[in-house]
């Protein structure tokens, strides 16, 4: 049952933490599920059965809701996962905050040698996880290699990154004294993430939480157990809306990193201020430019409604239909590519992040019109610009230009490499994830300041005499 831990737990979808790139129907029993299909023997190579323990903190376990996880590509049962009770999370937290202590007095290059191994373990299974992928959540077989690819690619980074995280030593105004900044991990990292990146956004959390000292709550469970090490140290909890809103309002978890729609990411910002907890949010992209020539079915029926509704809704609006526009008829949830011309560019389709293949094209008379228009949507994740330009590359890249977090030059807006911070503005919650300084966000900084004279002189030269 161990290798079942980074998939049965890849599971969580939005603040209610349902099982990830599923559809939640009701659990009836099912003779017909594909992993008993010889087609689908290799998920058994994952450790996966028909039943799967949707809790682990150091023991599988799970006597919660059971849930179906459907492929969208067909609409067929996969497999079932037991989710969590309020009790069993309970029990995790715990163990995961008792983790953490055996886990923090590791030396930080130490932490980055697991984080390796768990990178190594990934490498060894990363053509039949991202298989996994594509059949759960119905990306392309590529795409899903490639997530499983950058989950792998962070733990290189964040390898590397175990030897250098530190403050910096400061000069002090006053002699005989030293002035440093020394940074800690904040503790317990709870990680609601959203189904349409369903490794690599966990990656970029886990890696690098781990290496900062950090215990998280989700899994990644055969390494840590190889090194005699708690598997509380990763745990999971997969489990619904009661689950997903503890989390957010536990002071016990140091750090919720959230990501997931805009509408729910306000909740959790609100659970979590409300505690004055910290955050991490990654929320709505709706994103300038989408590819349309290579996709997968949407993930799932109600995936499909929304792209009909979108459609009438941009007609109703003054959009014309240049092609797509409708549902394919074959198995699973599969639509055509659209794109739509003559709409405003402040037409309320146009700024709605819809989730499905329609494209908006809208034409624009001068660069600073262009501008403005990109930067009015609320979303600000990712944006992207064509042009030989140089003097316009650079204005695109100034305080005039885009107000995104990833700002594009000549290419989509599709990927990223994990060296840079991942992340938006406004709408989109501020969060940054993976590259750069993205590792302070999991961890607290202590300004110190250590006097090693005799005297004891105060700052800004005040004297009480």
């Amino acid at each position: 049952m161990q290798r079942v831990v980074l998939f049965s737990a890849l599971r969580h979808s939005a603040l209610t933490a349902r099982v990830h790139s599923v559809r939640l129907l009701p659990s009836a029993a099912m003779s017909t599920l594909l992993i008993n299909q010889p087609k689908y023997a290799w998920l058994k190579e994952l450790g996966l059965s028909e039943d799967n323990n949707g809790v682990y903190n150091g023991t599988w376990g799970g006597t919660g809701e059971v849930v179906t996880s459907y492929c969208p590509a067909n609409n067929e049962p996969i497999a079932r996962v037991r989710q969590a009770t309020m009790a069993e999370y309970e029990e995790t937290v715990q163990k995961a905050r008792e983790a953490w202590k055996v886990w923090t007095d590791i030396p930080a290059p130490k932490r980055g040698e697991i984080v390796r191994q768990i990178g190594d373990a990934l490498r060894r299974k990363i053509k039949v996880l991202g298989s996994l992928v594509s059949l759960e959540m119905g990306k392309i077989y590529v795409e899903g290699v490639g997530e499983v690819q950058e989950y792998v690619d962070v733990c290189d980074y964040a390898v590397g990154l175990s030897r250098m995280i530190g403050g910096p030593v400061l000069p002090s105004e006053r002699p005989g004294h030293a002035l440093i900044e020394q940074w800690n991990p904040v503790g317990l990292v709870g990680i609601i993430t959203a189904f349409n990146f369903p490794v690599a956004v966990y990656g970029w959390n886990n890696a690098i939480a781990l290496i900062c000292g950090n215990v998280c709550l989700w899994i990644v469970a055969e390494v840590l157990e190889q090194n005699n090490l708690p598997g509380a140290i990763c745990s999971m909890t997969c489990g619904g809306a009661d689950i997903g809103t503890a989390i957010a309002k536990d002071e016990r978890v140091d750090l919720v990193s959230f990501t997931g729609s805009t509408h729910v990411g306000k909740q959790v910002a609100l659970m979590v201020q409300e505690r004055f907890g910290r955050q991490l949010l990654e929320l709505g992209g709706n994103n300038a430019i989408i590819g349309n020539t290579l996709y997968g079915p949407l993930h799932t029926k109600q995936a499909v409604q929304q792209y009909l509704a979108a459609i009438e809704q941009a007609k109703q609006q003054g959009g014309t239909l240049v092609c797509g526009g409708k549902v394919m008829d074959r198995p699973g949830n599969y639509v055509e590519p659209t794109i739509f011309t003559g709409l405003a560019h402040d037409a309320p389709i146009v700024h709605t992040e819809t989730f499905v293949p329609i494209l908006y094209v809208i034409k624009f008379k001068t660069e600073e019109e262009a501008f403005a228009w990109n930067n009015e949507v609320k979303q600000g994740l990712s944006s992207s610009i064509f042009t030989k330009d140089m003097g316009r590359v650079f204005r695109w890249l100034g305080p005039k230009g885009s107000d995104c977090g990833i700002v594009n030059v000549n290419i989509p807006t599709s990927g990223a490499e994990i060296g840079g911070a991942f992340g938006g503005e406004k709408h989109t919650g501020g969060g940054r994830e993976s590259g750069s300084d993205s590792w302070k966000q999991y961890m607290r900084r202590s300004t110190c300041t250590i006097n090693y004279s005799k005297d004891l002189p105060l700052a800004q030269g005040i004297k009480f005499e």
